[in-house]
This record gives C-alpha cells, structure tokens and sequence, in this order.
C-alpha cells in the first residue's frame, strides 16, 4: 500500500510539472541538446519548491528531464543538476543546496549539503586572443561517482571517486579517489580503509 501511494504520488507530480518538462524537451529536440538554457531555469525554479511537496516534485521533473533519475531518491531543497547529462541511480540522497554537473552517481550515495559535483573536463580552453573560451556542451564530460559513497558536506569533486569510499566535509577532489578508503582534505589525503560488512578485522 505504502509504495502504491508513492508511485500515484509520483505520478501526479510528474503531471504536475508537465509544463516544464514539456519545455525541456521541446528545447532538446529543437537544438539537438545543444542548448541547456531552458533546462537551466526550470532547474532553478524547481528547486526553490520546499519540503516534501518539493521533494517529489523535484525528482518528478528530473526523472523525465535527465538522462537518467530513479525516482527512490531525494533531491533536496535549493539543489541544482546544471546539465541533464547527469545520472542518478537509486535510493541516492541529495543534500540542500547541492549541485551537480555532469555527473554519473551510484546507488545507496549520500551527497551532503552545500556540496558541488563538478563535471570532469575542463569546459574552458584559452583562446587565441588570450581570453577563457566559452562554455559549450561538447567540453562535458561525466564524473563517476560509485556505488554506496559518501561525499560530507561542503565538498568540491572534479574527480572519480570508487565504490563505498568517504570524502570527509569541506574537502576537495581533483584527483580520481579508488573504493573503499576515507579521505578527508584538500588535497585529500588517506585516513584509512573503511569498514565494510564481511570484511575480516
């Protein structure tokens, strides 16, 4: 019964935001997803809708607008997908204020508040005149994050990180992080291995 009404829940949200799905997708056929500009601001606008209304509105819209977005997960208030290359697989948390690039995210992940996923490329090159070149979607590339991580809050992440490893809060990821350690730091430096189930002591 319980997930009978949160499917009907979904749903209805998902009817809800037809509008700017509509939108989202009509501006990807149009350019041939060579432009994020109305995606951009529907993501900005859903994600100012607050608590749990806001919640399953948010995964409504992602659901049908990236890639990929399960709908067992929670997008928390404030964040933000900056492109809809993203993938989000299931029962990831999202906390406030969160943004996210391209970026692939592995089930069972915690993403904490105030925590930004930045896509892996660099998306600017110095031009000839010697001025940053201008954003352009063909200079994404996605960020792999695995299964079961657990990135703390604050963090910045350009980098890929393994299955079941932890990034301690307020560090800062530029180099790719193998499973199953704790790092913490900027740059992040190893603290130990983590505990997981089965492993012997």
């Amino acid at each position: 019964m319980r997930q009978f009404i949160k499917q009907s829940l979904i749903i209805l949200s998902q009817i809800t935001m037809s509008p700017l799905i509509v939108a989202c997708k009509i501006e990807e056929w149009l350019t041939k997803g060579n432009s994020e500009s109305v995606f951009g601001f529907c993501s900005h606008v859903v994600a100012l809708f607050p608590g749990l209304p806001g919640a399953f509105l948010r995964k409504a819209f992602y659901s049908l607008t990236l890639e990929y977005c399960s709908t067992d997960c929670h997008i928390g208030f404030g964040t933000i997908f900056a492109h809809r290359s993203a993938i989000v697989e299931k029962h990831v948390y999202f906390g406030m204020y969160t943004i996210i690039g391209s970026a692939r995210i592995g089930e069972y992940s915690l993403i904490g508040s105030r925590s930004s996923i930045i896509s892996r490329n660099a998306l600017h090159s110095m031009g000839e005149d010697g001025h940053w070149t201008a954003f352009t979607i063909d200079s994404v590339a996605r960020t792999e994050i695995g299964s079961n991580v657990w990135i703390g809050e604050g963090c910045t992440v350009a980098a890929n990180i393994g299955d079941s490893s932890q990034i301690g809060s307020g560090s800062v990821v530029s180099t790719d992080i193998k499973g199953g350690i704790l790092v913490t730091g900027n740059p992040p430096r190893f603290i130990r291995h983590v505990d997981l189930p089965g492993n012997s002591k």
